[in-house]
Order: structure tokens, then C-alpha cells, then sequence
């Protein structure tokens, strides 16, 4: 069981909930059975068994009377096993799914168990079904051995082994059943009402606590790290935003940097979460912040006229070239340093490293990030920028203990990309599209999936797809990049930047063009096999275009034959560009599981709530646990003990979140 579903304690055992529960609490009778009765539960007497047919074909027919009616039950297996128990006249419970043969009601393979008169009624509780393992099943552990050893444990479990978790005003205004109570009801409840309201009390605990964890971390953090103070805003600041800002900025791109210039005055350390749309400016509010982000190309062009140093680490900076750079930054020569994982590395020594930004955090694990608070005395103010957004309620969940700032306003002049959905048989007309688009000196994306699991057969896809374009656009009149994760990173840079200067006019590619690449001048991006790609990732791929002034396109391609899921994430595409509507189709469509990668805390590591379904109770979650601490911030109350001792005994106290 440890190996097989981490059950390790009785208390987790305790936490392996039942997915579903079979009535038994009263027998039916067999002439008031319909269709729309699922399972059948009856006491009746064997009147008769029959062996029809034989070879594969043959089954056993037995017939239940139980003075209303008959009942025919039919098994293809285990014959000679089921023959041994069956003894006509004597009376049976019969239990199963119910079907229906020429009018007639019917038990396939039933469950059966020999019944004096005493026992025909039926039983007290509903019977819980468990979840189990096929490896488990070899080893005698099914679910009916869960619902005995679950049993087991809750006949010797007292209230004090269980204690109360929530205080009680809260357990009396919100009406929720009590701990152990739920607990015993859950695996066993007496009725289908009973059941819902232990689901609902474990479920509110659940979120609960989770939102009391991460707020008294954040509490924590605001009272206790201490950063360094940019009281005044620099000369470097005021010349920028004077005379090199390459644009107006929008009202939110100004809240946000009022947001974070606030947190860096006051002497607290920030960790602060930026969630902006592809396209909606973080770069230039990073940038305005520290005077530091996503690209050293755009920086360095933003800052050209400006007597400020800006340097590249990544991993192919080797040799006298990085000794040389390493130097420098650990004499505080440069002032920004942008760079891939190469920058939290050991050897990298700052100055005086003030403040962080990271870009599309999932890619830099939390323990990555707790690297950086040793960069320094003081550890840096973090930004935790994300162009993936996230839905409200993922957010408060897995990200409830950043202060968290939405950006949720493209900058003037941007155009809303329009999006096709087309299948195979159209490809000629697609392609007679993006022509008519480069004979106007415009620039094209053909991106093709690369799977880890089907990379042999995608490869030879892509190599396939270059083959057809390049016979579709032929040289000289156009020419055609490639860019994939095989080819050595010189190659790659150098294919994308003939691409960047408009020396090819296509770029074919898998996923790599996802981040960081930015051609104001290519206006078209075609996705082929669009329905391999979920809709996060066609989001932000389709952010790829559409950064000039032109009107963009992005055509979504896939067979002709796609399921119910595929179509209604191409329909999403097509009716929206809005990243925020996406993510919430996207965490409706597929569950948080792709979402939660962004975060490695176990906030969401829920086992019964559901931040899709439940969403409303997180809500009501969240505003009690800000209730309880805006009382009693250390949960010093003697009516908040129980909370504290619940949270004290909770797993993985390891603060990864201080530092994310």
C-alpha cells in the first residue's frame, strides 16, 4: 500500500476516500423493478438453475423468487465455483447491475449472499467502493479489504484521537457536520444527505486550511524578511522614462509598477507574482523596476543611448569570455545581468544583487529560486513574471501567499490576432493565404508538434512539413529557417536570426519559438496538427504574431476527424484572445494538473476539493481564513488552538513558498 497509493499511517488510510457508494439499505421488491432502478437489491428464494450451451458459449441461468415476481440472474464465468453455492429453496440476497431481457429483469454475474429471514432487510449504511490498484488486486488487497480495514479503524478511533480542526463558530455559522463525524460518514454514511455533508465539511477543511497556510506565510514573510530600500526613484529612471520610453504605457502597466515600486520602499523583501498576457508589456515594467528582463537583445536596444551595462550569461558563454564576465559582475561593473539557470550557479558572485526577475517561472523550480537569496546579505526583491495566465481561482490557491498583480490591458496600437480554424482538406487555400501575406513583405511561422514520447515519428513529421513548404514556396523567390531541438545551439541561433533580419521568410519550427522571439514583421503563424497542443501552449504560440503594427493571423490545422475536447479548444481559440478567458477554459477542460507544474508547493494537492468545482467554497475558504487572521494573527486565541495544532501536525513544513 506504501509503494502502491503512498498510504503510510492509518491516518492516511483514513484519507483514502471511497470514488463512489453502492444502496443496500433497503431490498427492493422484484415486480416494482423499472430501467430506471441502476442496481437491484433483492431476498428472494432459488427456484431453479440451468446449464445452457456449451463450450464458450455456455452459461448458468438461475431464477429468484421472492413472491412478487421473478428475477433471472446469468453468469459466463466461474460456473463450477457458483454451482457449489447455489442450493434450490434455500433464500438469497441478490445483488447487481439490473438489466432488462424481452421485458424481463436480469442480474448478470451478481453478488450473492445466503440469508435467514432476520437478515432480508436491508443494510445500515451505504457500502463504500475503493479505489485500488491492479498490483494491489494480486496481492488480496481489493477494495472490499479497504472498506474492512477502514471499518477496523473507525471502530476503535475516539473524538480526541480526531480532534476538532475548525473552531466552533465557524463549524456552527457555515452548519458543517463535525471532524470525526464527516470522517465515519464519508467512508460509511447512513444516507445520501449524510454523505453530501461530510463531503462538504472535509472538502471547506481542505481549502481552508490551505488558504490559512499560505496567507500566515505571507504574514510571515511581511513581517520578518527585510530587503533593501529604493526610496527615490534614480536618475537613470526619470531619464528613460523622459526620453527613451519606447511608448505610452497603459493604466496597468502603471499600477503594477506603483504596486511594486511601493513594496521595494519599504524595507520588506518583495515576492511579488506578475501575471500579464502575451503581449501585454511586462519586459518594459521589469525594465523600468531595476533599470532588468526576459531578452538581453531587447534590453540592450532599449538601453543603447544609456550609460548603463548590460551583460549576457548562459551556458554557452564558456572560457576567457566568462571568466572575464564573471569578473566584472562580481565587481558591480555590470548593472544588469540577464541570463538562463547559468546565473544562480555558484561561481556567480554579485556585487550587490538587489533584485530578481524571473521569467516564465516554471521553468525555474522553487529550490532554482531559493538559490538566489544567498546571492546576497540581503536577499533581493523577486518578480515572478508569467505570460501564462492563471485563473483567479488557481491563483489564490497556489500562489495565495505572493502579493499578485494582474496586468490585464494591451498596450495601444496592438491588434487582436484572428484566428482560423481549418482542417487538411483546405491546406491549398491556406497556403495561397500566407503567399498573398509574404508577397507583401511579410514573414510566416509553420509550427509542428514534438511530443518526448513520439519524438521519432514527430521528427520525421517536421521533416516532412519542411519538404512541403519549401516545394510550396520555392527559393529564390522565398526562403525557409529551420529551427529544432536536435539541431546545436549555434545553428539554432543562427537559423533564428536570419529569420529576425528577414533573410528567410519562413520560419519552420516545433515549440523551441515559444519564448523569445520576437519579429514585429511576421504576421502569420500556421500550427499544424493543432489539436496535439493544449490551450495554453496554442495561446502562447499565437502570441508570437502580431507584434507590429499589421494585422496578424494564426491558423490552426488539424485532421478533419478530431474529438468532442480538441474541438472545443480550437472553438475557444477562435472566439477569444483573451488569456484570462483561456486559462479558465483551459483549467475546466483538462483540471489543474498542467498548471500546477508552474508550482511545486502541494497546494493543490487536494483529496477531495476541486478548484474547478468548488469555487465557490474556495471563495467563502478565503475570506474566512483572512477573517480568522485579521483577528488573531498568530492564532494565539484560545478558540484558534485547535487550528494551530492541526497546521503544526500538517506534512512538508519545508517554507519553499518564503522564497518563490
Amino acid at each position: 500500500m506504501q509503494k502502491e497509493l503512498s498510504i503510510f499511517t492509518y491516518n492516511d488510510l483514513l484519507q483514502h476516500y471511497p470514488f463512489r457508494h453502492i444502496d443496500r439499505t433497503n431490498v427492493d421488491t422484484i415486480n416494482g423493478l423499472t430501467p430506471a432502478n441502476e442496481y437491484a437489491y433483492i431476498a428472494a428464494t432459488l427456484v431453479s438453475t440451468q446449464l445452457i450451451g456449451d463450450g464458450r458459449a455456455k452459461r448458468l441461468v438461475a431464477k429468484f423468487n421472492d413472491g412478487t415476481g421473478i428475477v433471472e440472474s446469468v453468469w459466463f464465468q466461474g460456473i463450477q465455483w457458483v454451482q457449489k453455492m447455489l442450493v434450490v429453496g434455500r433464500k438469497y440476497l441478490v445483488f447487481g447491475k439490473l438489466g432488462f431481457f424481452m421485458g424481463n429483469p436480469q442480474i448478470p454475474h451478481p453478488e450473492l449472499e445466503a440469508s435467514s429471514e432476520e437478515k432480508s432487510q436491508g443494510k445500515q449504511h451505504l457500502e463504500p467502493i475503493y479505489p485500488t490498484t491492479e498490483k494491489l488486486k494480486t496481492r488480496g488487497i481489493t477494495g472490499k479489504e479497504f472498506s474492512s480495514f477502514i471499518k477496523q479503524i473507525l471502530l476503535q478511533i475516539r473524538e480526541n484521537d480526531f480532534p476538532e480542526n475548525i473552531p466552533e463558530s465557524i463549524v456552527k455559522d457555515y452548519k458543517l457536520m463535525g471532524r470525526l463525524s464527516a470522517i465515519q460518514q464519508i467512508h460509511f454514511p447512513n444516507s445520501e444527505q449524510h454523505y453530501k455533508n461530510a463531503l462538504r465539511r472535509l472538502k471547506f477543511e481542505e481549502l481552508l486550511m490551505a488558504q490559512l497556510r499560505v496567507q500566515l506565510i505571507k504574514m510571515e514573510r511581511h513581517r520578518f524578511s527585510k530587503g533593501f530600500i529604493f526610496k527615490e526613484l534614480g536618475e537613470a529612471f526619470n531619464e528613460f522614462y523622459a526620453k527613451h520610453l519606447p511608448f505610452s504605457l497603459t493604466n496597468a502597466q502603471k499600477k503594477v509598477i506603483k504596486d511594486i515600486r511601493a513594496d521595494i520602499a519599504t524595507g520588506k523583501q518583495m515576492n511579488r507574482l506578475l501575471q500579464g498576457d502575451v503581449g501585454s508589456g511586462k519586459t518594459i515594467v521589469a525594465l523600468l523596476c531595476i533599470l532588468a528582463t526576459q531578452h538581453f537583445h531587447s534590453l540592450t536596444e532599449l538601453l543603447q543611448k544609456m550609460n548603463i551595462k548590460v551583460a549576457l550569461l548562459t551556458g554557452s558563454v564558456k572560457g576567457k569570455a566568462r571568466r572575464l564576465l564573471l569578473e566584472s559582475v562580481a565587481a558591480g561593473d555590470i548593472n544588469i545581468l540577464v541570463g538562463t539557470h547559468a546565473v544562480i550557479e555558484e561561481k556567480v558572485v554579485f556585487k550587490n544583487l538587489g533584485f530578481a526577475v524571473i521569467d516564465e517561472q516554471h521553468k525555474f523550480g522553487v529550490a532554482q529560486r531559493a538559490r538566489l537569496w544567498n546571492k546576497n546579505t540581503l536577499p533581493p526583491h523577486i518578480l515572478v513574471m508569467t505570460a501564462t495566465p492563471i485563473p483567479r481561482t488557481l491563483a489564490l490557491t497556489a500562489y495565495g501567499d505572493l502579493d499578485y498583480s494582474v496586468m490585464d490591458e494591451l498596450p495601444p496600437g496592438r491588434i487582436p490576432i484572428v484566428t482560423y480554424h481549418k482542417n487538411e482538406s483546405k491546406r491549398p487555400e491556406v497556403m495561397a493565404f500566407v503567399r498573398k501575406q509574404l508577397e507583401e513583405g511579410r514573414q510566416a511561422y509553420f509550427i509542428y508538434p514534438l511530443i518526448e514520447e513520439s519524438s521519432k515519428l514527430d521528427f520525421e513529421n517536421l521533416m516532412q512539413g519542411y519538404q512541403e513548404v519549401t516545394s510550396f514556396f520555392p527559393e529564390p523567390k522565398f526562403y525557409v529557417s529551420m529551427v529544432h531541438g536536435k539541431l546545436p545551439p549555434e545553428q539554432k541561433e543562427t537559423n533564428m536570426q536570419r529569420f529576425v533580419r528577414n533573410d528567410t521568410q519562413i520560419m519552420v519550427s516545433t515549440t523551441v519559438i515559444e519564448v523569445g522571439v520576437n519579429v514585429p514583421n511576421a504576421t502569420v503563424m500556421v500550427i499544424e496538427s493543432a489539436e496535439r497542443f493544449g490551450l495554453a501552449q496554442l495561446h502562447q504560440l499565437r502570441g508570437r504574431v502580431g507584434r507590429g503594427g499589421e494585422k496578424s493571423y494564426c491558423v490552426l490545422l488539424t485532421s478533419s476527424k478530431i474529438g468532442k475536447e480538441s474541438r472545443e479548444r480550437m472553438s475557444t481559440m477562435v472566439a477569444t484572445n483573451d488569456g484570462f478567458k483561456i486559462a479558465e477554459k483551459d483549467l475546466e477542460l483538462r483540471g489543474p494538473g498542467e498548471i500546477e507544474g508552474t508550482r511545486q508547493s502541494g497546494a493543490l494537492n487536494f483529496k477531495l476539493a476541486s478548484i474547478i468545482n468548488d469555487r465557490a467554497m474556495l471563495e467563502v475558504a478565503r475570506t474566512v481564513a483572512e477573517n480568522i487572521l485579521l483577528q488573531d494573527n498568530a492564532l494565539e486565541l484560545q478558540e484558534h488552538q485547535c487550528i494551530k495544532n492541526y497546521l503544526q501536525k500538517l506534512k512538508g513544513k519545508t517554507k519553499w513558498s518564503k522564497i518563490s
